[in-house]
């Protein structure tokens, strides 16, 4: 299936402004938000409040860190089973795998951090002393790279993870009203939540990829909601409902926010978790940086079908889960 050139988004521009307080400036952009979510999956949303000098020192400062000789990034791997935190050499995954769609590796490496580097937190979110590797995965402490090498990562990763989950909780609180529910219903079943906060580095490419290779492989999240910045570089497109891979706008300022699978469950399938990929336009060969905010509910919360969204015409299709059972089973997957 070709791209299609010359083709208007359908991926909205959504501007957040006045939208976090009630009123008519919130009703309009809730009704945008549920016409995203149902049409598409997608959106690109400005008046978020996240200052732009934050997303500044957090590509400067990742830029820092790829430039580093592999062998010194290798060092900052975690090495208990389901690498969680810390680096992933390019060509480890390839996010096709969930779709059963075998590709090359990825042209891909990555940084990734969570929130429990404070054990008394990682307690309250459903940590226990043994339990298995897989669960306890999700609660380990970061790795972080030497401040020495890498000046300014830490500080700069770890203001954005706390400014991008609050944005998370107040598009979710939207989300929560398209859904014709109240605005926190949401709120107990993310509080404790198990986010992942990655930046990816696209390495400038020396030469064309393999035949089928891609940055990132074609693939569909797999949390609740994606949060995603990245430096404008071309390349992200989503798969659209008749079979066309479409570039996403890139927008200055902004940030792509798209919904994952499991969303789509929670919904009863009402919102459509889409395809996207990361692909290497032509004649473009330089290095990309983005960073992803993998929004996922506390790993205990029970997905199950949300209320507002089955009738007797309608009954709930997908078993209950919980949500880090489901986020497991993807990361197995996926995985070299």
């Amino acid at each position: 299936m070709a791209h299609s050139a010359g083709v208007v988004s359908r991926v909205p521009l959504v501007d957040l402004s006045g939208a976090f307080e009630p009123g008519a400036r919130r009703d309009q952009v809730v009704e945008a938000v549920r016409r995203a979510c149902e049409d598409v999956g997608f959106l690109v949303v400005t008046g978020h409040g996240v200052p732009d000098d934050l997303m500044q020192r957090v590509d400067a400062a990742s830029r820092r860190l790829f430039s580093l000789p592999l062998e010194e990034k290798m060092s900052w791997i975690r090495r208990e089973s389901n690498n969680m935190r810390g680096y992933m050499p390019p060509k480890s995954s390839a996010l096709a795998l969930a779709h059963d769609e075998v590709t090359p590796p990825d042209l891909a490496e990555l940084y990734t951090v969570g929130r429990f580097d404070d054990p008394e937190a990682a307690r309250r979110a459903g940590h226990r002393q043994g339990q298995d590797e897989g669960r306890a995965a999700f609660f380990a402490p970061n790795v972080w790279p030497d401040p020495q090498r890498v000046p300014g990562f830490r500080e700069a990763l770890t203001d954005c993870y706390a400014v991008l989950e609050h944005l998370a909780a107040r598009l979710m609180g939207l989300m929560a009203l398209a859904l014709d529910l109240d605005e926190h219903w949401f709120d107990d079943k993310i509080a404790e939540h198990i986010t992942g906060l990655a930046v990816l580095h696209y390495p400038a490419l020396e030469a064309p990829p393999l035949p089928g290779q891609y940055r990132r492989g074609p693939h569909s999240d797999w949390g609740s909601l994606t949060i995603l910045y990245h430096d404008g570089q071309p390349g992200l497109q989503i798969l659209s409902p008749d079979g066309h891979w479409e570039d996403v706008p890139s927008v200055a300022g902004s940030f792509v926010v798209n919904l994952g699978d499991l969303m789509a469950a929670w919904t009863n399938d009402r919102w459509v978790s889409t395809q996207h990929r990361v692909v290497v336009p032509e004649g473009v060969t330089g290095e990309r940086i983005s960073v992803a905010f993998f929004h996922q509910p506390a790993y205990d919360a029970l997905i199950e079908c949300i209320p507002t969204c089955t009738s007797p015409d309608d009954p709930p299709r997908h078993e209950p889960v919980r949500s880090g059972e489901w986020i497991r089973r993807m990361l197995e997957k996926t995985t070299y």
